[in-house]
């Protein structure tokens, strides 16, 4: 796992990954995307709500190589000191020094993870109080009888003199139910709310006969779960009264939800991994749902509809936002830094397809402008640092990743 210090060469400027525009506004560039959508008979349902322009002015990114040469990540968290927590696919966690990109030994006590396919060690989070508490959440697909399943564990993460450290107290708190003996949607993102609360996001397994419980509220798969430290439902959660219902659930009716960040207010954001276009940014609300698989932009990857073939159903909700094509979301994080003022008030978004980090400028709760800033390779993770940079964890397709560093020219 060496690791170095790299500027590249290249000074990246945002810029449209497509060629010529659909349409203009009177105050932004062309739109990013052009090219013909997959759903190519659907229809917004309001104006941007997907396609919005560019913003008229965006400024020149600079890219440098923070650590390289590291195994598969996953995630990636600032602790306090300014040095990386980051999790490995393959079921290790480290820490990457913020001088230098030196990563550290694999940390004892991170429990047996099924790595194949999209499964592994996949978020973590630090808890609010970590800096007194020292106690982290993480979610991995935890081997099961019958198969496997995303699951939150909490632990103690105890710093060694080394740079390194070892998880003390581990144990799981929460477990995605049903178990599926599957590869492919677990999800997950976690993100603590304002009042201690833990957002845990997950997929609905993927296959047919498993997206459909996306829409059943007695079954954990395709959901925005709300619980606390100690993986219980919240008493204010919507559906605890529901006779039936699975008291962890904050929303439902969800693809594979890998983004996830909190607001200016306080609020939850996610994006959504759509089928073949399709890709959803959504506000989740109390006890509402998001329409998977009843419901959705995009088509199957064979190339016909999904179900009924419908994009607005009642009893539904619409995205605030869609790709069509897609980005193939992955980390999410809100920028308030003042280092790139440009992009305040935005949500930065890693693309796994668009190989870069999407940019969301918000105008309340809609969107208003969408940039990118190409990296020319599949970003999973992506978090502000203190001093307002911003950090985007790639990952090769072989199977290796790098951590680069963002600032304004």
């Amino acid at each position: 796992m060496r690791s170095r210090l790299f500027l590249l060469t290249a000074t990246i400027l945002s810029f449209a990954l497509a060629g010529p525009a659909l349409s203009q506004s009177a105050t932004g560039g062309a739109p990013v995307e052009n090219r013909r959508p997959n759903g190519a008979d659907q229809k917004p349902a309001f104006e941007g709500q997907t396609r919005a322009a560019q913003p008229a002015a965006m400024p020149k990114i600079t890219t440098e190589i923070v650590a390289e040469d590291l195994p598969h990540l996953w995630a990636m968290e600032f602790l306090p000191d300014g040095r990386i927590l980051v999790t490995a696919k393959e079921g290790s966690m480290h820490i990457v020094s913020a001088n230098g990109g030196e990563a550290s030994a694999a940390i004892e006590g991170v429990p047996e993870v099924d790595a194949s396919g999209q499964g592994g060690l996949l978020d973590v989070a630090l808890a609010p109080d970590f800096e007194t508490s020292g106690m982290i959440f993480f979610s991995f697909s935890e081997p099961r009888d019958g198969g496997n399943g995303t699951s939150v564990a909490s632990a103690k993460l105890v710093q060694t003199e080394d740079g390194g450290g070892a998880l003390e107290g581990t144990k799981v708190i929460f477990q995605q139910m049903p178990t599926y003996d599957g590869d492919k949607h677990y999800g997950s993102r976690l993100v603590f709310g304002p009042n201690d609360e833990l957002y845990v996001t997950v997929g609905e397994r993927s296959d047919r006969k498993t997206r459909v419980e996306a829409q059943d509220v007695s079954s954990g798969l395709g959901k925005v779960f709300r619980i606390d430290r100690e993986g219980k439902a919240l008493p204010d959660n919507p559906l605890v009264d529901r006779k039936g219902a699975r008291p962890e659930i904050w929303s439902y009716g969800h693809r594979n939800l890998q983004s996830a960040a909190l607001d200016g207010d306080g609020r939850l954001w996610t994006v959504e991994h759509g089928p073949k276009g399709g890709d959803e940014l959504n506000r989740p609300q109390a006890g509402l749902n998001y329409g998977w698989p009843k419901v959705t932009y995009g088509i199957e990857y064979s190339g016909g509809k999904v179900g009924d073939g419908i994009t607005a159903l009642e009893g539904t909700e619409q995205p605030v936002y869609y790709w069509d094509p897609v980005i193939g979301p992955s980390g999410m994080a809100f920028y308030e830094g003042d280092a790139i003022p440009e992009w305040k008030g935005a949500f930065l978004i890693g693309g796994l397809v668009a190989q870069g980090v999407v940019v969301l400028h918000m105008d309340g709760d809609k969107v208003k402008f969408e940039e990118h800033v190409p990296v020319e390779t599949r970003i999973r993770d992506v978090k502000v640092a203190p001093d307002g940079s911003v950090y985007a964890l790639t990952e090769s397709r072989r199977g290796g990743s790098t951590i680069l560093r963002l600032t304004k020219a």
